[in-house]
């Protein structure tokens, strides 16, 4: 809908714990089902608030943003040893064809959306692995999270996911948000 990055003087507000209002700790780990050895990726990861939670669960977290700053700034809050970042758009991954296990976003949707990400989240998750997307709802009444004209509808995601070899396992709108589950064909 339009492409917009978080303002770095804000980053401390991305590690409000009141964000778990809209996917807690647990919900997003039921979802993502982590393998131990799993290697997964955290696209639009910003501050790492939710990588942090996945990261002991896995293998090999990549917190995906494309902003540096945010990186310096997980940086220097503390990361996870098995953290590795990388500075890039969802349109253009620098992973290997099937080298996820799989990838999750939380809120950071609407930002990425577009044919380019949607080919290369085909590209780089393995066959069988798993896409979460948890997002602001074009249902929802924009209270919080960007206007609702800058938003998707559950459907719309659903749509795109479908049309890039991708089978969607759970799929529910939400007071403001809404949950995709993917599993790649």
């Amino acid at each position: 809908m339009g492409f917009h990055t978080f303002d770095i003087e804000r980053a401390a507000d991305l590690n409000d714990e009141g964000r778990y209002r809209y996917c807690s700790r647990e919900e997003l780990l039921s979802l993502l089902d982590p393998d131990p050895d799993a290697v997964v990726a955290d696209l639009g990861s910003g501050t790492g608030f939710y990588t942090d939670d996945v990261a002991p669960h896995v293998g090999t977290c990549h917190a995906v943003d494309v902003q540096a700053e945010m990186h310096e700034f997980y940086r220097e809050k503390g990361a996870p040893d098995n953290v590795e970042f990388v500075t890039a758009d969802v349109g253009s991954l620098p992973f290997e064809d099937g080298e996820l296990d799989a990838a999750f976003s939380t809120m950071v949707y609407h930002e990425f959306a577009s044919e380019e990400a949607f080919a290369e989240l085909a590209r780089v998750v393995r066959p069988g692995g798993r896409l979460v997307t948890v997002d602001w709802s074009k249902a929802g009444d924009g209270a919080d999270g960007p206007p609702t004209d800058e938003r998707f509808g559950l459907g719309d995601c659903v749509a795109a996911f479908e049309a890039n070899d991708f089978d969607i396992r759970s799929a529910t709108t939400r007071r403001e948000t809404f949950v995709c589950v993917a599993r790649r064909r």
